[in-house]
C-alpha cells in the first residue's frame, strides 16, 4: 500500500507541474495579445487626431488638408501603452522605438504612427509593435504586427 500511495503522489506532482507550466504559457500569451490590443488601440486614437489635424483649416491651428506640421506632443510619446512615432514610409523591423516622436516635415497625404509596447513580442527579445496607416480618409491598421 505504501507504493501505490507514493506513486499516486509522484503522479499529483507531475500533473501540478504541468498545469503550472501551461498556466504561465497562457499567461504570457494573453500578456502579449493585450499589450499588442492596448497599442492598436492607442495608434487608432492617435491616427484619428491626425486625420482631425488634416482636416482642420490653417486659420485653426490644422494642416489644412495636409499633415504637414503633425506632430506628437511628449505625453502622447511616451504613454503607459508604450512609445509612439510618426513616420512618412512603411515602418519595418521590431526593435523599439528610440528618439523623439517625431513631426511630419514635409508635405503628405498618408502617414504612418508606429508604436512600441512595454511587453516582449512573440519573438522573446523585442517589445510587441504594430503600427497604422493614416490617410485624409481612413485608418488601418496593420495586418501583421511588426513584433
Amino acid at each position: 500500500m505504501g507504493q501505490q500511495q507514493l506513486l499516486l503522489i509522484v503522479l499529483g506532482v507531475i500533473i501540478v507541474g504541468i498545469a503550472v507550466v501551461v498556466g504561465i504559457n497562457v499567461f504570457t500569451t494573453s500578456s502579449q495579445s493585450s499589450s499588442r490590443d492596448l497599442v492598436v488601440s492607442s495608434l487608432i486614437n492617435l491616427g484619428a487626431q491626425a486625420q482631425q489635424y488634416y482636416r482642420k483649416p490653417t486659420a485653426l491651428g490644422g494642416g489644412g488638408n495636409d499633415f504637414q506640421g503633425f506632430a506628437l506632443t511628449a505625453s502622447q510619446f511616451n504613454t503607459a501603452a508604450g512609445e509612439f512615432t510618426i513616420s512618412t514610409s512603411v515602418p519595418s523591423g521590431a526593435t523599439a522605438i528610440t528618439g523623439a516622436a517625431g513631426t511630419v516635415s514635409s508635405s503628405a497625404d498618408e502617414i504612418y504612427i508606429v508604436g512600441s509596447g512595454n511587453d516582449i513580442g512573440n519573438d522573446g527579445t523585442n517589445p510587441v509593435k504594430s503600427y497604422v496607416r493614416v490617410t485624409p480618409d481612413s485608418i488601418i491598421a496593420a495586418s501583421t504586427p511588426l513584433n
